[in-house]
């Protein structure tokens, strides 16, 4: 019976692998999944026969498979396991006596050795090439980075040393400490100091990216955050003990895309005199689209701010629509000026309120200036009665700021819809996807860099941009390090705009849909992180089968590398929208003047689909606002990761990796995969095959770099100089925020984690506030 049952088994597998591989040869791919299909019929045909030559043909398949997949992925591990363990699996199965046997010819029984050994050395051979492969992992790229530290002065933008006034600590937006009781001798002896728990959690009615990206200032001996629903809340920062929480009453809305706060921000009035209540602030912006003003000792409204202690950022706002613009990140402030972004929904309309950036005066809340994108020439307030360009690219990530230079330094995102671009004007293409530098006090704009032309791929400049002084040959440059989407690490000089390493504009793929255009080129930092141009080769699965689908499925779609622009047929896209570097952006050490990334690959798919009119739901559900429905553009657009029919990704792993390079020169020390698929396989095993990451890193002067974005629930520790993973620590959800280092009133280093989860991740949700330090 056993040896039916797998005749049958075989069978199957033969008709899978046969079908699928046709298909594969009529695009022109390889034979292989065909052959061992006719294998898999050949094997079954001789058991139903009771013949011994199954076994030894199952033989021969092994040793063909083998040599395939080492052809075409090398000791690859992770590439290998797909291709390999079905056949080894159910080579070892016919080998158990009640399959093998049961063979005979001519009514003579066969001796086990004779029948089976060939096929058992196969699979002994098999298994010394899985171990090889396990050990000798291609993916590392082993170095040292900047072991001896560059002789300059690390600038500290007026923030002390043991605390963190801004979101990345200082205007800077290094997310760099300048702290060293930890180091990686020491690090592995961390434990919990404090845990808090803010009470927010989700929601129902909570659009369902909704998410914790917080990190905390630390003023003084106070912590200072805000929850997913903009609770701001004060924490004594040695005992994690609450002082006091503010609800602003957000309410709840459907038509948000996001539901988050990154941070909050911090002003001291140095004119205040002692005992002035609101003398010390913390600024909130809301997803109702306020900013309000908050007295830092107590946690009360600034009434004498603005309007009742708020500002309406819907105030000359066009398309004026609940949930469709707010803010989720922190404002800048700088030189006595806030400077204010803004998200709007992507790609639901053209219809979208403004991107405009403006700047308030922080004691009174008086407008200053306005910098529309749609009318870049003027910066001085408009009147009552105007409205700003509707439908411009925006500035939703965070900010940072030169008070020296008298610049704040603003990422640029797209204007919807992010995959058509055929009715875009003059300005639009000037300043999608770009990097500015606006002056602090008037708002004029100084420069802007375009990161991508024409950008039909969403490919905002998603994090804050990292201010470095580099100690370069010429002397010291003052840099601007800006991380995208695509992988490009922008290294320029923040006076001017210019490239401090090189950028080269290299030839991108043609073809736009009907309607669009295409750039011909695309630039290009010397210091890059974009993958390889997928091959048929790196489409990957749990098995053989779902790999084959996913390499049926490749030939699907369009794919020229990245840049292949979207189509009505189908687009494969990497990297995808996800970003190689997303809002964490990367940490830079100003000593070692390194940079500290954590660079992500997934794969995804957009497919135009035109529309005839300006209201059907084409791609989503008709009682929702409509995401990607473009509505007032000619297409709608279905979008999302490149997977199997299990989920799994069709792109190989690793997914996820962290690297250490010289900002001076661009050159890459090393790389490493980081992080297991422990909490989104179906079974809880801790592989490390490299995930996804989703929140910044942080880097000290120890030497120790931290991470917790990995959709595994793990807060990291790594050896600067090499990459090594030094400590890791079990986290209660999702830790997609950006940890931050400060001094405690007990004179030790702490490090804080904000473990709460990332709606369209996938994370567990929490609400945890945790704080690490040396044992006492």
């Amino acid at each position: 019976m056993a040896r039916v049952i797998t005749a049958a088994v075989f069978l199957l597998f033969a008709t899978v692998l046969v079908f699928g591989g046709v298909w594969l040869i009529v695009e022109g791919d390889t034979w292989a999944y065909a052959l061992i299909g006719l294998a898999y019929g050949l094997v079954a045909a001789l058991l139903l026969l009771r013949n011994p030559a199954a076994l030894w043909a199952y033989a021969v398949l092994v040793v063909a498979a083998m040599g395939w997949a080492w052809w075409e992925v090398g000791f690859d591990w992770w590439q290998l396991a797909p291709r390999g363990w079905i056949i080894v699996a159910a080579g070892a199965w016919l080998l158990v006596p009640w399959v093998a046997l049961t063979l005979d010819r001519g009514g003579i029984r066969p001796r086990w050795l004779a029948t089976a050994g060939p096929l058992a050395l196969t699979l002994v051979l098999a298994g010394g090439v899985a171990l090889y492969a396990v050990f000798n992992d291609p993916h590392y790229r082993n170095g040292s980075l900047n072991a001896d530290v560059a002789e300059v002065a690390a600038p500290d933008f007026g923030v002390p040393e043991g605390e963190w006034h801004h979101y990345g600590n200082s205007l800077a937006g290094q997310r760099y400490s300048p702290l060293d009781q930890i180091t990686p001798q020491n690090v592995a002896n961390l434990e919990v100091a404090w845990q808090y728990n803010t009470g927010d959690m989700r929601r129902e009615g909570d659009p369902e990216e909704t998410t914790y990206q917080v990190t905390p200032l630390k003023i003084d001996d106070t912590l200072y955050l805000c929850t997913p629903h903009h609770w701001v809340i004060a924490l004594d920062a040695t005992t994690g003990e609450e002082r006091w929480v503010f609800d602003p009453e957000i309410p709840l809305s459907q038509s948000r895309q996001h539901q988050t706060c990154r941070g909050v921000s911090f002003h001291e009035n140095p004119n205040a005199q002692a005992g002035d209540t609101c003398a010390r602030r913390i600024f909130i912006p809301t997803a109702d689209a306020r900013l309000i003003a908050l007295d830092a000792e107590s946690g009360q409204i600034c009434t004498d701010f603005a309007d009742n202690g708020a500002i309406s950022l819907w105030r000359n706002m066009p398309n004026v629509q609940e949930g469709f613009y707010y803010s989720t990140s922190p404002v800048v402030i700088a030189n006595d000026v806030i400077v204010v972004g803004g998200a709007v929904n992507d790609n639901v309309s053209t219809q979208d309120p403004s991107g405009v950036i403006r700047g308030y005066d922080v004691n009174t809340g008086n407008l200053l200036w306005n910098f529309d994108t749609g009318n870049p020439d003027r910066t001085e307030p408009i009147g009552p009665d105007e409205t700003y360009t509707p439908n411009s690219p925006n500035a939703w990530s965070i900010l940072s700021a030169d008070p020296e230079l008298g610049l704040v330094y603003a990422p640029i995102g797209n204007q919807p819809p992010d995959q058509y671009g055929g009715d875009r004007d003059e300005n639009v293409e000037r300043f999608s996807a770009s990097v500015i530098a606006l002056d602090i006090a008037t708002g004029e704009l100084a420069w802007v860099f375009r990161t991508v032309n024409h950008d039909l791929w969403d490919y905002d400049v998603p994090a804050q941009p990292s201010l470095i002084d580099l100690d370069m040959p010429e002397g010291s440059v003052p840099a601007l390090v800006a991380p995208t989407k695509q992988g490009d690490i922008f290294v320029l000089d923040r006076r001017t705009g210019e490239p401090v390493l090189p950028v080269a504009e290299v030839p991108a793929p043609q073809g736009a849909v009907p309607g669009d255009w295409t750039a011909e080129t695309q630039p290009r930092s010397a210091l890059s992180f974009r993958p390889p141009r997928l091959r048929p080769a790196d489409m990957w699965g749990a098995t053989l089968f779902d790999q084959l689908w996913c390499r049926v499925a490749f030939h699907s779609y369009r794919h020229e590398g990245i840049y292949t622009p979207p189509s009505v047929e189908g687009t494969l896209i990497h990297p995808g929208n996800f970003g190689v570097f997303n809002w964490g952006g990367v940490a830079v050490d100003p000593v070692r003047q390194a940079v500290f990334a954590t660079p992500t690959y997934m794969a995804f798919t957009v497919t135009m689909v035109p529309r005839e009119d300006d209201e059907t739901h084409l791609v989503s559900e008709p009682d929702t606002i409509g995401l990607n429905e473009n509505f007032g553009a000619p297409y709608a657009v279905e979008m999302g990761p490149f997977t199997s029919p299990l989920g799994m990704p069709c792109n190989a792993p690793p997914w996820g990796y962290v690297a250490g390079a010289d900002l001076r020169t661009g050159e890459v020390a090393w790389q490493h995969k980081n992080g297991t698929v422990r909490d989104r396989a179906p079974v809880p095993l801790p592989f490390t095959m490299g995930v996804p990451n989703l929140g910044g890193p942080l880097v000290t002067a120890g030497g120790v770099a931290f991470l917790s974005g990995t959709i595994d629930y793990f807060v990291r520790a790594y050896d600067l100089t090499s990459g090594t993973t030094l400590w890791e620590s079990r986290l209660p959800a999702g830790g997609q925020a950006t940890p931050m280092s400060y001094l405690g009133e007990d004179g030790a280093q702490y490090v804080v984690v904000v473990a709460g989860g990332h709606g369209s991740l996938g994370t567990k949700a929490g609400d945890a506030i945790i704080a690490y330090r040396l044992p006492r």
